[in-house]
């Protein structure tokens, strides 16, 4: 997937999706201009993963990019595993099977790691389905709007 930009409606489809999903599955919207471009720019992070037996990132909005410090390139090469130290992996597998089982969830709270290794914290995350037209699972996705660093 190339960097989200004009040349190619920052990403639309998948931002579509995100989108669509969240309203689907919360009954809320993410933004209050729902469109692609408000969604890259977004003042808070939002991320997407794919449904791979080790799921990689699919998409990092600007937000999601400076907190984990790394460029679109990088990020969305990135197993999501890695977003989390190896000490607070099985809590976000068992935040995953969680929101699995009930839908979505929207109080996750969880340490992170940046590409330089600062540490922090993030709260009220709301996880939740990326659900296709046809009810296909897609992948799952992420947000949050507070955080804090160690």
């Amino acid at each position: 997937m190339q960097v989200p930009g004009p040349e190619n409606s920052y990403q639309a489809a998948h931002a579509e999706l995100l989108l669509t999903s969240f309203l689907n599955v919360t009954g809320r919207t993410l933004l209050n201009r729902a469109d692609a471009e408000a969604l890259y720019h977004a003042p808070f992070p939002v991320l997407s993963h794919n449904t791979a037996a080790d799921p990689v990132l699919t998409y990092g909005n600007l937000a999601a990019q400076a907190l984990w410090e790394m460029g679109w390139e990088q990020l969305t090469a990135m197993p999501s595993r890695l977003t989390a130290e190896p000490a607070h992996r099985e809590q976000r597998e068992a935040m995953f099977a969680q929101m699995r089982a009930k839908g979505f969830i929207e109080d996750y709270a969880g340490v992170r790691t940046s590409a330089s290794g600062r540490r922090f914290e993030i709260r009220g995350a709301v996880i939740w389905p990326l659900l296709g037209p046809d009810g296909v699972k897609l992948g799952e996705a992420a947000s949050f709007r507070e955080y804090g660093f160690f």
